[in-house]
């Protein structure tokens, strides 16, 4: 005999979508005219695509793309051209320059990847810079200016982008600068036939035009303390840069004519360099290292070479030999080595195969044994073996394979391994690593009012730099305001505002608060809707892909040269697309996160709930809105948003 105690009586759980006795499907005719219905109701989710959240300076890029492509409407009288400019240059305000020389990782975290080719960013970024150049536009001054006065250490991408940011402010802004021009390495680092001069003259003057003044050739830590500036300014920003190259750790690597790639790029654009040995080899594998083996293919040599013109003495700083321009050149033979294969090499594509085409040998995983020199010390050669590299941990392994060693000869070895911070009288910033430390809002750790940017943080793109300024530019701004420094949001770029678009179409203005559910019967904003930009980032799978047909990319005309054709060619090689080209570009971007007024969702809506918001209460993302009394939550129109603006929810 068995006995058992009673068990109360189970307490039904609430909000289940399957009832007790439910463990059996119905008939499949009733499963599907049940499944036509849910508790769930779209909702307007504003996301940040990934082009922009891989921006380093965080750029509106969709943003001047759906301007570009005519989605977005400038306000009366304004051309597309300039108003997409003014949208791109918000954070960056060297578009053109950017838009040649960045290796665009915005492209690379393009959800178009899944369709066909990446949108060309870049190029149109290219193409607006120039456009603003040709109409000669200039930013607009603040109207009051605050009295209050910053130092910016450095002229370079960081230095420029954080006094352009502070002058916009209203603060009093002086750059501090070793050099005799502004652009640090973009003009000193660079060489001219991919910046061209006239282009970051013009994009920096812009900058100065806001009343920016600066204080050339004179060096901070040296010339005059930072003890000094801090006392005669209310903040101070060190964009500082690296400007100092990383020798070569191998034996002999201190032979007179093995130079760093900052010591030769600096000599080449200060016109210093005039020739280079017969033979070159750069060690490297970014885009710095094919910037040197493409400098040293357009110099080559020259028959008679003088003690004078030796190219290490021109680096070193002696002036070279008339008879160096004169003499008849020949190709100097350029070998770059990497410790990555090609494939892997940290340079751009595009970069790799203009010197590959120029005749530049490129040898992918090998590394640098030692320099080999002759009785009087100068290198002869650089032994290299093959060898396995890998990152483990976050560091970089390198596993020389014995038995591989070889010898390249060599009239000039340059190192283009990494830069490193000159912390020449500035010694107590050094964190011991060759960097400045910082928080989040690139304040120096217990210095208030000290701020730093760009590679004296983390060696890294120009663009980083150009973030970095601006970040620092608001926690300057803030700290100048005596406002406490707020925690930057998880995904910090420039967004879509619609409160901006809303006072452009004179329409009234009410505050949107976190959280926006609830915002149908809101002024501040026609649907659900819900800006989630500043956490995240929308990814493919979230888009309808099936909406986007196989549209081959508009591309620059690139000037490809032979090897014979590269020697002494310093003209531009890549010129910009033409404004039917780049409108077609633009049209290609897929407006992840953001509504492009497909009307998808308002032909699909089999209750017709979706609609089209009327014509005088609409804006770019105020274009369709919900009838929540007729939708039954069937999900078709988010399964054919393109952009995964449409997202199923309110009934959670």
């Amino acid at each position: 005999m068995s006995t058992h105690m009673e068990q109360a009586p189970a307490k039904p759980l609430t909000f289940r979508r399957y009832k007790d006795g439910d463990d059996k499907p119905l008939a499949w005719q009733q499963e599907i005219f049940d499944a036509d219905h849910t508790h769930k109701c779209p909702t307007y989710i504003q996301s940040t695509p990934p082009c922009q959240g891989s921006c380093p300076s965080g750029e509106d890029i969709r943003g001047y793309l759906n301007i570009a492509r005519g989605v977005e409407k400038p306000p009366a009288g304004v051309p597309w051209q300039e108003y997409a400019w003014r949208r791109l240059t918000e954070a960056n305000p060297l578009p053109s320059v950017m838009g040649r020389v960045c290796p665009a990782p915005c492209e690379s975290g393009c959800n178009r990847n899944q369709v066909e080719d990446f949108v060309g960013i870049n190029s149109v970024e290219h193409f607006l810079g120039e456009w603003a150049i040709e109409k000669q536009l200039a930013f607009p001054k603040p109207g009051t200016q605050t009295g209050k006065t910053v130092a910016v250490i450095g002229g370079g991408p960081a230095g420029l982008s954080a006094a352009y940011q502070l002058a916009k402010k209203g603060h009093a802004v002086t750059i501090f600068d070793e050099r005799p021009e502004l652009g640090g390495m973009m003009r000193y680092g660079i060489p001219g036939f991919r910046t061209p001069r006239a282009v970051l003259d013009a994009e920096i003057q812009r900058i100065l035009d806001l009343g920016v003044q600066t204080r050339m050739n004179c060096r901070i830590g040296t010339d005059i303390t930072l003890e000094s500036i801090k006392a005669d300014f209310d903040a101070v920003f060190l964009g500082l840069g690296a400007q100092s190259g990383r020798p070569l750790p191998v034996e002999g690597s201190d032979a007179p004519n093995v130079v760093t790639a900052t010591a030769f790029l600096k000599a080449f654009n200060d016109g210093r360099l005039q020739h280079v040995g017969k033979r070159v080899v750069v060690v490297g594998g970014g885009d710095t290292s094919i910037d040197v083996a493409t400098v040293a293919r357009r110099l080559g040599h020259i028959d008679q070479i003088h003690e004078s013109d030796r190219p290490e003495n021109a680096i070193a700083g002696y002036a070279a030999h008339d008879a160096a321009s004169l003499s008849r050149r020949q190709g100097a033979e350029v070998t770059l080595t990497s410790i990555f294969d090609i494939e892997k090499m940290q340079a751009s594509k595009n970069e790799v195969e203009h010197a590959l085409a120029e005749g530049i040998a490129v040898r992918g995983g090998m590394a640098p044994v030692a320099v080999i020199r002759d009785a009087g010390g100068r290198a002869t050669a650089l032994r290299i073996a093959r060898c396995e590299a890998k990152m483990i941990g976050g560091r970089l392994d390198v596993k020389v394979i014995p038995g591989t060693e070889e010898d390249v000869e060599a009239d000039l070895i340059v190192s283009a391994i990494g830069q490193a911070v000159d912390f020449t009288g500035l010694e107590t910033l050094n964190n011991g690593k060759g960097g400045i430390t910082s928080d989040k809002n690139y304040q120096v750790q217990g210095q208030p009012g000290l701020f730093v940017g760009g590679d004296v943080v983390r060696p890294h793109l120009l663009t980083t730099a150009i973030g970095h300024g601006a970040i620092a530019a608001e926690g300057i701004d803030r700290h100048l305001r005596g406002e406490a420094l707020d925690k930057r949001p998880k995904i910090d770029v420039h967004g879509f505002d619609l409160m901006r678009k809303m006072v452009e179409k004179g329409l009234k203005v009410t505050q949107i608060d976190e959280p926006t559910w609830g915002t149908d019967s809101s002024s501040g904003a026609i649907h659900n809707y819900d800006n989630r930009s500043d956490r995240y980032v929308i990814p493919h799978t979230e888009l309808f892909l099936g909406h986007f047909n196989y549209t081959p990319r508009n591309r620059r005309k690139i000037v490809t040269l032979s090897a014979e054709e590269a020697l002494s060619n310093f003209e531009e090689r890549l010129l910009p697309l033409l404004e039917a080209q780049a409108q077609a570009e633009a049209k290609r971007c897929m407006s992840c996160g953001q509504c492009f007024e497909c009307d998808n969702c308002v032909v699909y809506c089999p209750q017709t709930a979706v609609f089209k918001v009327p014509k005088a209460k609409s804006t770019t993302g105020r274009y369709v809105d919900t009838d929540y009394t007729k939708c039954i939550g069937c999900h078709i129109c988010k399964d054919v948003c393109p952009t995964g603006y449409i997202q199923m929810g309110l009934g959670e």
